[in-house]
């Protein structure tokens, strides 16, 4: 299969909430990859969109280790269904 060449884009900065532990596990699986956390975010989201997982088994397996070290128990399940906890005064 020949290399696809790349596409021209416009990125904008953009600021999201996220649960904390889930972006330590993002921030620290961009370190591993060696990519940035915008190129990692982007990838997951762009195969998300094709119906394809974004991630080798050896990826997934770093995934588990690092969300362990996180401490991050969230699964898919929870999604849209998580409330912030009350702000400490």
């Amino acid at each position: 299969m020949p290399a696809r060449k790349p596409k021209s884009v416009e990125r904008i900065q953009t600021g999201i909430r996220i649960e904390k532990r889930a972006l330590k596990v993002l921030k620290a699986l961009a370190e591993y990859l060696n990519i940035s956390l915008g190129d990692l975010v982007e990838g997951i989201v762009l195969h998300a969109f094709d119906g394809k997982t974004a991630f080798s088994p050896n990826t997934l397996d770093q995934i588990e280790r690092l969300k362990a070290i996180y401490k991050l128990e969230l699964t898919a399940a929870d999604s849209h269904r998580l409330k912030e906890r009350s702000q400490k005064n």
